[in-house]
């Protein structure tokens, strides 16, 4: 049985390395640092909104694997993505490398350096740590994967390899309107949440907020449809209250990393849609969206 190699040592990457290998399955979780650090196997615990598990995973550093031979999971942050692009070259060989990260375009770097097999998931789930170091993990549905490079008759096979009932995810034959469908939802909840500094709820507990995340939608969709993806208004509408009602409760990522005074992922989120809007000479449609992107780039900057 091949090993899984999960990249990223954060709260989903920890969540998927447990319930994998409670369902019997190799995995070696690759801590992103480039420091060596030694082999550890440490106990990962997490809570569910129906259940509670544990799973002993093994920690290990990249150096001390010269090839990944197995599927690659990555779980860091898409702002090292061009840096561990370099790292990887060479050592995954013909092995799927899968992304879980949020944003737009993030698979570039490794279509750009000739990866053979590369995937996109959404993630339908929310994880944070609590205070006593366990995480809080919420599945919400099935986390699609799909082909940005690659096989496509491989995909239910992929999927199901990391899927367990615990994380589960499935195929997906037309991923890019499902990209940004969340990409554009992210775009609301991590510009706005950390900017007002509140949880995921506000969107669905206060109308004037969001009447400005309808705005920011409306904005995003226009450069949806002219990257020649089509989504509804009141699709993407419903979406965002739906994670909102969801998570109440619960921090967005890039709140919790400006907390953490650590960088943050809205370079591949409103900033990444102003940089598409620019290219294609629509710079003057997106006021908010770019706006909401710069002002919490300059929290995040501030803060740390």
């Amino acid at each position: 049985m091949e090993t899984t190699f999960i990249i990223g040592a954060g709260a989903i990457g920890q969540v998927l390395a447990a319930a994998l290998t409670l369902h019997g399955r190799e995995v070696v979780l690759l801590r992103g640092s480039t420091l060596h650090q030694a082999t550890t196997v440490r106990p990962i615990h997490v809570t569910t909104p129906e259940t509670a598990f544990q799973a002993a995973v093994r920690f290990d550093s990249p150096q001390q694997f010269p090839a990944l031979e197995g599927p690659v999971i990555l779980t860091n942050k898409s702002f090292g993505n061009a840096a561990l692009a370099g790292q990887l070259k060479g050592k995954t060989g013909h092995w799927p490398l899968v992304l879980l990260q949020n944003g737009l375009e993030v698979e570039q770097p490794f279509l750009e350096m000739g990866f053979p097999s590369v995937y996109r998931c959404v993630l339908f789930a929310t994880s944070q740590f609590a205070e006593d170091g366990s995480l809080r993990f919420k599945p919400v549905a099935p986390s699609p994967i799909g082909v940005m490079k690659g096989d496509a008759e491989v995909l239910p096979e992929l999927a199901g390899r990391i899927s367990t009932p615990l994380f589960p995810f499935r195929a997906e034959t037309n991923i890019q309107p499902v990209i940004w469908k969340k990409a554009i939802a992210n775009c609301v909840f991590n510009s706005i949440c950390p900017l007002l500094e509140t949880d995921n709820g506000i969107f669905h507990r206060n109308a004037e907020v969001m009447d400005l995340a309808r705005q920011v939608i409306a904005e995003c969709l226009d450069i949806a449809k002219s990257k020649g993806v089509e989504l509804e208004l009141g699709e993407v509408e419903e979406s965002v209250l739906m994670i909102s009602r969801m998570s109440d409760g619960q921090l967005i990522s890039t709140y919790q990393d400006i907390l953490q005074k650590r960088p943050t992922e809205i370079d591949t989120l409103n900033l990444a849609v102003a940089r598409m809007a620019q290219e294609m000479g629509l710079a003057n449609a997106i006021p908010r969206t770019r706006l909401l992107g710069e002002l919490t780039k300059m929290k995040s900057n501030i803060n740390r």
